[in-house]
């Protein structure tokens, strides 16, 4: 008798579980309620009270529907995902350009945590840690079997404490195996310099808040030194994984005219479905300043490149299309990321938050960047002197496991490895990297900056006739 009041019991809360979520849910998109399915909620509690009652060891309640909620999202694709309280507050404080860890953007493949890029003047940067890289040993402990968030948790921690990768590299015979000290990392999102009289070089890491005013001021210097409008601008987007959807806006809103289309979205509910133009009111928060009103005013007819490779992904993207399709900017370098997915953060009344996939990305034109990317104007690979022909592995969301669809057309095959001239090697097994900074921020070896260099030049001379 009373197993069979706990199962009703159990049957009951796994009901009232479902229906909270679903009026939740239904107060978030203002919409009817999606009817439950009872029949799944009746083998959740069953499975439930099989593992209460029979697993090898006692599992709290609170750690089986917290794994659960995890499965959940996860199960989604490699975006969505459930944030603790610690994960939420991490994530908030990312955003305002410092938080502790190594610096690497990374998803989930197979199983196993893969690098979508390292970010600038960090210790993964420094370390030679490439996108694409699979890392399937963090210490000891493999990486298979854990989610996203715990491999992510286990790579933060207390600045100037170790922890060894050992990474996957396709080219290379057996594992590296890197050390790493961690970190505060304090991202510069833009960077900038004259690098001949008339030409520009802006560098832009990472998507924050305070971006979009950096790169305002960034030009006012370019102008300053160069005493007078430039014949040209180099927009070096590569590597840069993303960031705040606003920051996108108005950093492309910089060279686009006012109002014009940066991105729009498509998704289930009203509040998916947006579109973002340059408007102070879709780049500025409330009460912010218009940074965009101090712009030199050559900002907007400068000729200007757009340098993009595989780990350009989400705002660089948004930025990249936007002003290829306004035909504002030649977009040079390789395919970007193709993650072109909205992840909305929708917090929960105990302090966590969900971090859900609630639309597509589409670029003025009506192009979805999901699984796709930004196709340069001009292709020019990476190169650099090389001893070797060893394959380049290039990472994209449609390589990703369970990625989320184009939308308009079948996910793309991922493309096949493409020649890597750049010097390459197995460090020694958990030999510290050295940390160099590079003497500056544009190598003079820089291949694809030299050639959009060279087509700025070329576009000089074709407005001069």
């Amino acid at each position: 008798m009373s197993g069979k009041l706990k199962q009703i019991g159990l049957i009951t809360m796994g009901a009232l579980i479902g229906a909270a979520l679903t009026l939740n849910y239904s107060a978030i998109a203002n919409r009817e309620p999606e009817p439950l399915p009872i029949e799944d909620l009746r083998a959740f509690s069953e499975i439930f009270g099989k593992i209460k009652s029979d697993y090898v060891e006692p599992v709290e309640d609170k750690k089986l529907i917290t794994e659960a909620i995890n499965g959940m999202l996860s199960g989604l694709d490699p975006h969505s995902a459930y944030l603790d309280a610690e994960a939420f507050k991490e994530l908030q404080v990312g955003t305002q350009g410092e938080f502790g860890g190594l610096g690497i953007e990374v998803g989930m493949e197979d199983g196993f945590v893969k690098v979508v890029a390292p970010i600038e003047d960090t210790p993964a940067h420094r370390a030679g840690i490439k996108s694409g890289d699979l890392i399937i040993k963090l210490d000891e402990t493999p990486v298979k079997g854990m989610s996203l968030n715990e491999a992510v948790k286990r790579m933060r921690g207390k600045p100037n404490t170790d922890i060894v990768l050992t990474i996957l590299r396709k080219g290379e015979s057996k594992p590296l195996v890197i050390t790493l000290t961690r970190a505060v990392i304090k991202i510069k999102s833009v960077k900038h310099k004259l690098v001949e009289p008339g030409y520009g070089y802006v560098r832009i890491t990472q998507f924050q808040e305070q971006t979009g005013n950096n790169l305002v001021a960034a030009l006012a210097d370019l102008d300053k030194s160069n005493q007078g409008a430039l014949k040209g601008l180099v927009l070096d987007l590569r590597n840069d994984p993303g960031g705040l959807l606003n920051t996108a806006v108005g950093v492309a809103g910089a060279f686009l005219k006012p109002d014009q289309l940066v991105v729009y979205t498509e998704g289930r509910t009203e509040e998916a479905r947006m579109q973002l133009a340059v408007k102070r009111e879709h780049y500025l928060r409330s009460g912010e300043t218009d940074y965009l009103k101090n712009l030199p005013a050559w900002s907007r007819s400068v000729p200007l490149v757009v340098l993009v490779n595989g780990g350009s992904a989400s705002a660089s993207e948004i930025v990249a299309g936007a002003l290829q399709d306004h035909k504002r900017a030649l977009v040079v370098g390789t395919q970007t990321f193709g993650k072109g997915s909205v992840q909305t953060i929708l917090p929960l009344n105990n302090g966590t938050a969900i971090k859900l996939t609630t639309a597509r990305y589409f670029t003025p034109s009506g192009r979805s960047i999901q699984a796709k990317g930004i196709t340069p104007d001009i292709v020019v690979e990476e190169a650099t002197i090389s001893t070797s022909d060893t394959p380049k592995l290039e990472l994209h969301e449609a390589d990703l496991e369970r990625h989320l669809s184009n939308g308009q057309d079948k996910a793309p095959k991922a493309q096949p490895p493409k020649p890597d001239r750049k010097d390459g090697g197995a460090k020694d097994k958990g030999a510290k990297p050295e940390a160099t900074e590079p003497a500056d921020i544009v190598s003079k070896n820089d291949y694809q900056f030299n050639q959009a260099l060279i087509l700025l030049k070329g576009l000089h001379l074709l407005q001069q006739r």
